[in-house]
Parts: structure tokens; sequence; C-alpha cells
């Protein structure tokens, strides 16, 4: 260990619950004092930590940073230490998240089709619609829980939508979905469980819909049925990776997006003139600060607060610090995200920020498929609320707010408000 990186009694803890609340404070202690840190995990899985922007950004796109973890020098994955509860057991393994090229190219090839700008332009509607239904079903009442109302059922019923589930099957997905985003908050085992549902429905899905594939692609086809069509069209999509495939689409397309409208709903409540100008904004019928807004709010509390594991395979430096083969490897978005070496004046929220080249979706080859789709969710579900319910405010003490537990992703428990009802 370098002189640079001996452990220092000074340190700030991380990953306790007064942590979880705010972790900027000891981000900033870390990129200044140990940019790319050792530290023990709660799971007690030893890695590094990188934290400062040039740093994230080349470790992010370093090849030698493999996503597979069979490349971790110790059998933690086998465990379920790293990476998605239960996904080994459920053979959902072979998904982007866990491959590197050329495996992930021909995959991510496969679904990239899907989120093109106008695909996803095309599901624009729907989002307005589901954003609107959700809307309606608190409006009267002047209160809601925005999370378990609001962001969380919004993104699961538009990737439900986009992959092909039954509208009737959707609950289902719900709560299933909700499982998995309690992170410890629910019955042991429960995390596992549900991807073991989730699983086994998705097999069956995905046999239905090949039993009953036309012919020919009709316009808008789902997703599910696109990925049975190449896969029998010689691209060779074995029926565990269209199965993985759709479980990560699911997986990464909903809880970062409860994030998103989550955390961008509480920055703005807690930053009234910044709210004062976007709302301002939308009743001129303008796009361009909902459309800057919602790109600062990623950077500045974004939902994903590490990028997923990667391990190195070959002996490597990262600002300036030697890394082992095996050694596993996370890149804090959030800290790079808040770094004054990239960003004037980082830790203010600034809505019209127009150099801003956060990393809330990554940088590389595994930058965010769904990023266009998160965008437009992120927008639709922003303008509407403030432009329905005007007055929305917090229901709660800020301090007594409680985020969800886990090292990736960063998000709040439940986000209570108030606002004047509305028929």
């Amino acid at each position: 260990m370098t002189e640079q990186h001996r452990p220092d009694q000074s340190a700030p803890a991380l990953f306790t619950w007064e942590f979880a609340a705010d972790p900027y404070p000891a981000y900033a202690w870390l990129r200044e004092h140990a940019p790319v840190h050792r530290t023990r995990l709660p799971s007690g899985v030893e890695a590094w930590l990188v934290t400062r922007y040039a740093d994230a950004r080349q470790a992010l796109a370093d090849q030698r940073l493999s996503k597979n973890p069979a490349h971790h020098d110790e059998p933690a994955h086998a465990k379920g230490k790293t990476g998605i509860p239960g996904e080994r057991k459920a053979e959902l393994m072979t998904h982007l998240l866990n491959i590197d090229p050329p495996d992930h190219t021909r995959l991510r090839r496969l679904v990239s089709k899907a989120f093109t700008p106008r695909r996803v332009a095309e599901f624009a509607p729907r989002v307005q619609e589901l954003t609107d239904h959700l809307i309606d079903r608190f409006a009267k009442t002047g209160s809601a829980d925005l999370i378990h109302e609001f962001a969380f059922p919004l993104p699961i019923y538009a990737i439900c939508d986009l992959l092909g589930v039954p509208r009737e099957d959707q609950d289902d997905f719900r709560d299933w979905a909700g499982m998995m985003i309690r992170h410890g908050g629910g019955p042991r085992g429960g995390v596992a469980r549900s991807v073991k549902k989730m699983r086994g429905y998705l097999a069956e899905l995905i046999h239905k819909k090949r039993e009953a594939l036309p012919a020919a692609p009709t316009p808008g086809e789902d997703l599910i049925s696109g990925l049975i069509r190449a896969s029998d069209h010689g691209e060779h999509l074995t029926e565990n990776e269209a199965a993985a495939m759709a479980f990560i689409l699911l997986f990464a397309g909903f809880e970062t997006t409860v994030n998103l409208i989550g955390n961008g709903t509480y920055a703005l409540l807690t930053h009234p003139d910044q709210r004062a100008r976007l709302q301002t904004s939308l009743a001129r019928g303008e796009r361009d600060l909902l459309e800057t807004g919602v790109e600062e709010l990623l950077r500045y509390d974004g939902p994903v607060e590490l990028a997923t594991w990667r391990f190195a395979t070959e002996p490597l430096t990262v600002g300036g610090q030697d890394i082992a083969p095996g050694d596993p490897v996370l890149v804090v978005l959030a800290a790079a995200d808040r770094d004054p070496e990239r960003f004037a004046d980082p830790d203010v929220l600034d809505l019209g920020r127009r150099d801003n080249q956060h990393l809330g979706y990554g940088h590389g080859i595994h930058y965010c498929l769904g990023a266009p789709l998160a965008r437009l969710e992120g927008q639709t579900a922003l303008a509407t609320l403030l432009t329905r319910l005007p007055d929305l405010r917090l229901a709660a003490d800020p301090a007594e707010l409680r985020w969800r537990g886990g090292l990736i992703m960063r998000g709040l428990r439940t986000l209570p408000v108030e606002f004047t009802p509305t028929a």
C-alpha cells in the first residue's frame, strides 16, 4: 500500500446510516486525501473506491477492469456478496452488467434498437398517460408518498410495456420489484426469492411469445419478441441470455428511474429558487430548462451512487494507486460528479448548468443503454408534477427522511408531500 493510501484515523466512516443520509462530505474528504481508497464493505468484501472525476472516467472505460465476476480473486460472488442477490442460482448471470466483449457487444447490439431516440419518442405518449393516471389517483387527496404512489410504479409499468409483459401480469412484477429494492428492509432471502419468481415468469413468457410470434415484425414490436426474433434468425441468443436480458433491463431500468424521480423531486422541494425557476419556464411552454435541469439533478444527487462491480484482470494503476489482478474496483459516481476539478461550484444545484458531462449514466462501452428512456420518464414526471400540483411541498422534516440501504443505488425510502387537492 502506498504512503498516500495508508489507513488514516481521520478518514470518515463510510456506509453508516448517517453516511447514507449525506455521503457528500465523506466523498469530498476521500477526493482530497485518498482518491483511490481501499475499504472493507459492509458485506466483508474489500474493494477500491475511485472518487475523482478524471480517474472515474478512466476506470469506467478501461477494459482491463472486467465486468465478469469470474475475475474476482475471491469466491465472494458465489456467496452472493457482489452482484444482484439470487442472480446466479436463477441462471440470470449472462446479462450486460456481468459480461465483456465480444458477448457484451453482441447482446447490446440486439437491444440497442429498442432504446433509440426515435423509439423512445414513440413511447412518450404512453409515459405521459401513465404519469397522469398515477397523479389522478392521489391528486384529490392533498397528500401522497411520492415514492410508493408515483416514482416507483411509473417506471415499472413503463418497462413492462416496453418488454411486452401483459397488463394483467404487471402488478406481479410490481410486487417482485418492490421486494428487490428494499435492500434488506424485507424478509430474509426475499430478494433472491423475487429474482427466482421473476426468472420463472420470464422463461414462461418467452416460451409463450415464441409460440405466438408472427412471421414478420409488427410496428412497435415489444422487446422480448424482438429478442426471440433475433435469436431465431441466427444471432445465437440462448433462452438463458434472453431471460437474463429481460431481467436486467427491468432491474436496471426501474430502480434508477425511481431514484431519479424521487431524488430529483426532493432536490427541487429543498431548493425553492430552482423549483420556481423551473415552474416559470414550464408555464411559458419552454423545454430547455427542463432538459438541462434533469441532467443537473442526475449530477447533483443522482440515482446511482456507485457504478456496478469491476474486477482488475491484470496489474494497473488508477489515480497513482497500484491495483492488483482480481481486486474489485467501485467507481463512485456521486463523488466524481461533485469534483471541483471538473464542475464549477459542484455543491450548488443549478438547473441551467451547461457544461455538464456528468457520469450519472456511466461512460464507455457500458454507458447506460436506457438513458433516453430515463430522460423521458424523468422529464415527464417532474414537469407534470410541478404543473399539476404547483404548490407541492414536503410533509416531513428533511432530517426525518430515510435513505434506502444498499451499496450501488441512492434513493429515498419515502417522500411524503402535501398540496392543494385538485379535481
